[in-house]
């Protein structure tokens, strides 16, 4: 009777949660700072916070030719997608009143729009991005020493989505380069950063041509090898702004690939079926607790049960490897034992 009772409060927990799992961020925009002026209303800075907090969203999870297919969408639409928005203190800087907003955007009413809309978004789990910039100049190359990209790729380019992560100087990465600088568009990405090979990598090689730069990306995304190349023209620009400005574009692009890898289809929706073995009766509360904190998962459904174990079928978006990955942040284990997939924390 007492296990009954235990059963039956397991499944009252899992029908309140099924639309609720989320503790989700990746809608929220925090950090949206606007002037407050003499004769501003509370509503009117609210608005223009949606409105800033919306195309800081969209910025950050659609890629750039689906941002055109909402670009159209009115206010009143946009405001009808938030949840709701906290105010913090009012900060003086700069002799300007500043007033800071976080806009908590609704999930499902976001999932619906991107759904009429035909639109996939991009939630990027692994942010972390290992990368070497070459500069290749007068026919010489250049790695750590006398090169711009190299010495400046994170100074005043903060990128919220990615953390790139270069190198230190290393004797055996300069070997490694120059043993094949005739052909670095086929070097093995695996040979520079061998204690990063299962992370996104990426190689960018920039070669000055008179006033324009050939910029070539070779890129390890998701373990999918992709390769780019860019051609951006000087014209008058002074060499430092140039520099800077390459920075910048090869940063979109590297970011645009990552987005791509990482696309959610909510038109697609898919399935997985697993066990959870009831050792004890807080492993299941605990379980509950760290899988709210993961987005990509949307429901979880009892199949049936016993005192011993419960069969469980999970929902969720986007890639099966990245469940995984999110799994293994919250310390929950994912195995397939004897052709079952089962289920634990740790």
């Amino acid at each position: 009777m007492i296990f009954f009772k235990t059963i039956f409060l397991i499944l009252i927990v899992f029908l309140k949660t099924e639309t609720l799992l989320s503790e989700n961020n990746l809608f929220n925009v925090n950090n949206i700072q606007i002037e407050k002026k003499e004769k501003s209303t509370n509503d009117a800075l609210a608005n223009q916070a949606i409105k800033i907090g919306f195309n800081q969203l969209v910025e950050k999870i659609l890629l750039a030719e689906d941002i055109e297919k909402i670009n159209d969408l009115k206010f009143t639409a946009i405001k009808q997608l938030v949840n709701y928005y906290r105010v913090s203190k009012d900060s003086i800087e700069k002799n300007k009143e500043l007033v800071n907003f976080s806009i908590k955007f609704d999930k499902d009413k976001m999932h619906d729009l991107f759904y009429r809309k035909g639109i996939r978004y991009s939630e990027i789990t692994d942010k972390d991005l290992y990368i070497l910039p070459i500069l290749i100049k007068n026919e010489k190359l250049f790695i750590f020493n006398n090169n711009f990209f190299y010495k400046n790729w994170n100074i005043n380019f903060d990128v919220d989505l990615l953390e790139f992560i270069l190198p230190l100087e290393n004797i055996e990465i300069i070997q490694i380069i120059n043993k094949d600088k005739d052909n670095l568009v086929n070097l093995a990405m695996d040979k520079i950063f061998k204690e990063y090979s299962m992370k996104n990598l990426a190689l960018i090689i920039i070669e000055e041509n008179n006033n324009n730069e050939l910029i070539y990306l070779k890129t390890k995304i998701q373990n999918k090898n992709i390769s780019k190349k860019l051609n951006l023209k000087k014209n008058d620009l002074e060499t430092k702004i140039f520099y800077e400005k390459i920075i910048t574009e090869t940063k979109k692009e590297i970011i645009n690939l990552v987005k791509s890898e990482n696309l959610i289809d909510i038109s697609s929706p898919l399935f997985l079926n697993t066990r959870f073995n009831l050792s004890k009766k807080s492993n299941f509360n605990e379980l509950k607790t760290r899988i709210k904190n993961i987005e990509l998962i949307e429901n979880i459904f009892v199949k049936d049960f016993n005192k011993d174990y419960m069969n469980l079928r999970i929902k969720y978006l986007g890639k099966f490897q990245n469940i995984i990955n999110q799994l293994k942040n919250q310390n929950i284990d994912l195995k397939m034992i004897n052709d079952q997939w089962v289920i634990k924390i740790f």
